[in-house]
């Protein structure tokens, strides 16, 4: 599933053709994705103004001048593609329909968004956008890892007391927004943090130095494109890179990549996720 480097760079590929332009045609090609969409989802979409594209988590939130938020979950398979840009940031004509096709956005401007999903594990959702932060997906949401709210005594004290094993902790959306198993797993490796240490063992200097690994970790991959395993893209279609630069993840019985460690990178199994670490390097 798309993580926040993911999300953020289809964000960024989006706004050019979306940001301050009027949906002069919304299509919608069945009655729901992974839950149904909102009632008269196309009309309440059509000649609407999109005044600002912003991410939550993993969430793409588009504000519109009609007082309402469209929100947008990639799940699995979901892609949103740009193509006809008469801006010049896309070189794709529109290409011919294709049958998972589910939601089409015609701008004014000329470009047409996609929302493409094969698996149908996506979302869409449309709310008042002074409500937005009472929505059933983002109410419980933890800071987002370049905002203020998420510095050195946030990650301490969320973290004081848990015996649950660090990879999980950071895992939980409730604790920091957009985080998921790739980039836990590459940040406990710069950090030098063993994944399954209870949060209450790591001492408040090293979960301090965390703090701005988690967001160099994230930035390197945000400007990467994101990572593409199966089926990311990004809004232009094409894949992201960052999967090259991978540290651990991916990677098992592969020599560590750290000056003068002899180990190899070991996989195990955590709540059901894979975990990729350096047993020399991770303590």
């Amino acid at each position: 599933m798309p993580e926040l480097p993911e999300v953020e760079t289809v964000r960024r590929g989006l706004a050019p053709a979306m940001e301050g332009d009027v949906i002069a045609r919304a299509e919608v090609n069945r009655p729901d994705l992974r839950w149904p969409f909102p009632a008269n989802m196309a009309d309440r979409l059509t000649g609407k103004r999109v005044l600002r594209l912003r991410r939550r988590s993993k969430y793409i939130l588009a504000d519109l001048d009609s007082g309402e938020t469209a929100l947008i979950h990639l799940g699995m398979s979901g892609r949103m593609l740009v193509s006809g840009d008469p801006l010049g940031q896309f070189v794709h004509d529109h290409p011919a329909a294709q049958k998972h096709d589910h939601v089409v956005l015609h701008m004014e401007n000329g470009a047409r968004i996609t929302f493409n999903d094969p698996r149908r594990f996506g979302a869409m959702d449309l709310f008042a956008t002074d409500q937005a932060e009472a929505h059933p997906l983002l109410a419980t949401i933890g800071p987002e890892p370049f905002g203020n709210s998420f510095d050195e005594p946030y990650l301490v004290a969320a973290l004081t007391g848990r015996k649950t094993p660090m990879k999980t902790v950071l895992l939980d959306q409730k604790t920091i927004a957009g985080l998921g198993n790739i980039y836990v797993c590459e940040a406990l490796f710069r950090s030098q943090i063993h994944p399954t240490r209870p949060a209450c063992r790591v001492s408040k200097d090293r979960i301090s130095r965390l703090v701005p690994i988690i967001r160099t970790v994230l930035s390197d991959a945000i400007e990467a494109g994101g990572s593409s395993l199966r089926d990311f893209r990004q809004a232009d279609g094409e894949l992201g890179y960052f999967q090259h630069s991978f540290d651990v993840y991916g990677r098992e019985g592969a020599p560590c990549r750290t000056p003068g460690c002899t180990s190899t990178i070991r996989r195990i199994v955590q709540s059901g996720r894979s975990t990729f670490y350096c047993p020399s390097c991770q303590r």
